[in-house]
């Protein structure tokens, strides 16, 4: 039986001083030279990373689409997964119906029943103010696109 070399598929450690120090060999230095550019999209830890991962991702779709064959694609849906995680965290969606929630978002947009258009007249939007109409799925969608929101949001 031949004895076969693995030492050039693993990195040897040991240590000193109470820390571990690693000798890498040259495949060790290649994947953290990429996994140095790489890695800050797996952890979102503030804003600032947050709207970089954004920014990444926009590209992303941009370059990727929805080609699931292309080779950014894997990247592409773990960053989506990842920015998911921390909005999660950071923004939840309180649990209100989805009248309540376009008053909401109203209110940060500062907007006037006047200012949306896509729902029809003032009056119509003041119908669906006040609980006196609903919401069609045409109008959902809509002010999902408005507000790039999930529509869920207003069901």
């Amino acid at each position: 039986m031949r004895s076969v070399d693995h030492s050039s598929l693993k990195s040897s450690h040991s240590i000193y001083g109470g820390c571990i120090t690693y000798k890498m060999n040259i495949k060790d230095r290649d994947f953290q030279k990429h996994w140095y550019v790489v890695q800050p999209l797996f952890s979102i830890r503030n804003e600032e990373e947050y709207d970089k991962a954004i920014e990444t991702l926009n590209e992303l779709i941009d370059e990727v689409g929805t080609n699931e064959k292309h080779p950014l694609y894997e990247l592409l849906d773990t960053l989506g997964t990842v920015i998911h995680a921390y909005e999660e965290k950071h923004y939840p969606i309180p649990d209100c119906s989805g009248i309540e929630m376009l008053q909401y978002l109203m209110e940060e947009h500062r907007l006037q029943p006047s200012d949306l258009h896509e729902l029809g007249s003032p009056n119509t939007v003041l119908g669906i103010l006040e609980g006196n109409r609903d919401l069609t799925v045409k109008h959902i969608h809509a002010l999902a696109a408005r507000f790039k929101v999930n529509p869920s949001v207003f069901i």
